[in-house]
């Protein structure tokens, strides 16, 4: 491995707002869940069925918020990424 094959894979430490992604939409998918519960609690005032209905919004809406995640559009990095995983290098070992 040459010098310039090891600079062009060095790694790349996250910025805390890409780490703190994942945190933000399950927090968005329990409000949307929270939400949920409290309407079945107010109208039937069932608690075991708004805790019910709390956990399958919670992962309804989490099933959503990861769907409409992979259908945006990659990155420029990303992009460059997949071109180089598509063409190989010349030396196959």
């Amino acid at each position: 491995m040459s010098k310039s094959d090891s600079a062009k894979h060095d790694p790349v430490t996250p910025s805390r707002r890409d780490r703190l992604r994942p945190l933000e939409l399950v927090g968005f998918s329990a409000v949307l869940a929270i939400f949920a519960g409290l309407v079945v609690m107010l109208t039937t005032r069932d608690w075991v069925l708004a805790l019910i209905f709390l956990g399958v919004a919670f992962i309804v809406s989490v099933m959503m918020v990861a769907l409409i995640g992979l259908g945006g559009k990659p990155s420029d990095e990303d992009d460059e990424a997949r071109k180089d995983l598509q063409s190989p290098d010349d030396v196959w070992h």
